[in-house]
């Protein structure tokens, strides 16, 4: 309940950050964007050692922008987003050495989970700077859905095969625990929708009549889970968190 009353928050967020009278503006600019997730899980109170996980992003944008408040130009974002999110493994041994694959000495241990969504965040979009013909600096922030489409798992081993005496799992019970977290990992999600909140900063220039060009800085914390939490599951919790790196285009209409 409580990341449901802070996701309502988020979502009333953009409203109120424009309830004040202003100067009235009545713009609508529409555009695209592209760029890169650094993504990783986490996987709560479960040791999980991950690098950073690189997947692509991309989608349409739309902006209206209702008024200046003193200096601040306030505006309400949308965007319909795909998303290729997931976690990829670092597999070390206790010497923090590569760990050469039983199936495959020639490769090391690998494990690679991709999941790919379909998100839409609703943003309030602060400016300062220039309206038209030059820079403004921007803030957004606001709640963001994704619906789960597809994932992909690119891996060399499995739970049965995985090698955990060089990981440095020695006992039975210790294994025992290892292999169960490496079979949930290898499942598909429990759960096909996902909620966080994201914030950004970026830098825009207005060219006219050509558009506006953006670049943005992005972090998206989710608060829903990829897998079941439950006392009886095996994580805690299996949430996104993603530095987000884009570039967007956009025209006044």
């Amino acid at each position: 309940m409580k990341k449901t009353y802070i996701l309502i928050l988020m979502c009333l967020a953009p409203m109120w950050a424009f309830a004040q009278v202003g100067e009235h503006r009545n713009q609508f600019a529409v555009g695209i964007h592209g760029g890169c997730n650094l993504n990783k899980v986490d996987f709560g109170q479960t040791k999980v050692n991950q690098k950073q996980y690189q997947g692509l992003t991309g989608g349409l944008m739309a902006r209206y922008t209702c008024e200046k408040y003193f200096k601040t130009i306030c505006s309400v974002q949308m965007e319909l987003n795909y998303s290729q999110l997931g976690w990829e493994n670092e597999i070390l041994d206790v010497k923090d050495n590569p760990i050469p694959s039983t199936a495959n000495p020639e490769e090391n241990e690998r494990f690679k989970h991709t999941v790919n969504y379909i998100q839409v965040p609703i943003l309030a979009h602060l400016a300062w700077g220039k309206e038209k013909q030059g820079f403004n600096f921007f803030f957004n922030a606001g709640p963001v859905i994704g619906l789960y489409t597809t994932d992909k798992i690119e891996s060399n081993f499995n739970a049965e095969t995985a090698n955990l005496e060089k990981r440095g799992y020695t006992s039975e019970d210790s294994q025992a625990r290892v292999k169960i977290q490496l079979r949930k990992q290898e499942e598909k999600p429990d759960n096909k929708f996902d909620y966080g909140i994201a914030a950004g900063l970026g830098l825009e220039l207005h060219v006219k009549p050509i558009g506006r060009f953006q670049i943005e800085g992005r972090f998206y914390y989710g608060l829903g889970n990829i897998y079941g939490d439950s006392k009886s599951d095996c994580f805690g919790r299996s949430a996104h968190q993603t530095i987000i790196l884009r570039g967007a285009y956009l025209i006044d209409i």
